[in-house]
């Protein structure tokens, strides 16, 4: 274990059953923090918690869907209980696309892809304000998870790249309102061509099940992937030439947070590989 978080610490990790958010909550399980695992997939939470308890950290697994306010308002209570009464970082990750071309987006499509990527992490934030808003010298941290569709558009995500936009705004609406009397650090991390389920072949038969039992395929089309990637073209758009890793992604997570930034707040950090610099 470093020496990189003070300890002990309590994170409330939103999207942590998989892929970047699962690889950061073990990293910050590693640095002493006591670990809250929120998911949709109870099974995938449980196992990321277990593999934390397992290796010798603390995580409990607190599943459930980000789209029901009652659950928002239970994850925010057991995540103090957990932490003694006290929270001190949230990570929104929580989330999925639901492409389409603007004149063929749902209004189902657009509005819960707004409200996942926006409303909700709003609210876990305003449910968490009790334990943010306090004086006990011991700092505090909203990450929210942003993406280069939010900085720069992206064909056939309207919705997303104005959910993952209008993260930035918030962000820095938290910093501005909580960091002068509160010293609440909040920053937005946005990632480019992280290697998850989000930018794998949609072939491949990656999805997200609604409440409601329709299922959004996730991914890239294969022929649009491999176009992409052709020969020697392969990532031309970045400049390390590759994809990155959700361990890289998970470690500018863990970065932020750290207090070898403590003067960083309001921040958008791009974890690109150098794309659209």
């Amino acid at each position: 274990m470093s020496e990189t978080l003070a300890n002990p610490f309590t994170l409330l990790f939103a999207g942590s059953g998989q892929g970047i958010g699962a690889e950061a909550a073990r990293l910050f399980a590693n640095e002493g923090a006591k670990v809250v695992v929120s998911d949709i997939d109870a099974a995938k939470a449980k196992s990321v918690a277990d593999s934390i308890n397992e290796a010798g950290g603390q995580a409990i697994a607190v599943p459930g869907d980000m789209l029901d306010d009652k659950y928002l308002e239970s994850l925010v209570k057991k995540a103090a209980e957990f932490g003694n009464g006290k929270l001190h970082i949230i990570v929104n990750n929580a989330g999925y696309t639901w492409d389409g071309v603007i004149h063929k987006t749902t209004d189902k499509q657009w509005d819960t892809i707004v409200a996942l990527h926006n409303t909700q992490p709003f609210k876990l934030v305003r449910a968490a304000a009790p334990y943010f808003r306090v004086k006990d010298g011991e700092p505090r941290n909203v990450v929210n998870i942003s993406s280069t569709s939010g900085l720069h558009g992206n064909a056939g995500q309207a919705n997303y790249a104005l959910a993952k936009a209008g993260v930035t705004g918030l962000t820095k609406t938290i910093a501005k309102e909580w960091g002068p009397s509160f010293g609440v650090r909040a920053n937005t991390v946005a990632f480019g061509h992280i290697m998850t389920r989000l930018t794998a072949a949609k072939e491949e038969g990656g999805y997200v099940t609604l409440p409601d039992g329709e299922r959004v395929a996730l991914g890239i089309p294969q022929a649009q992937k491999a176009a992409r990637e052709d020969g020697s073209a392969a990532y031309k758009d970045i400049p390390l030439g590759r994809p990155g890793t959700a361990t890289e992604a998970a470690s500018a997570i863990l970065s932020i947070v750290s207090p070898l930034m403590s003067y960083v707040s309001g921040q958008t950090l791009s974890v690109t590989g150098g794309r659209n610099m």
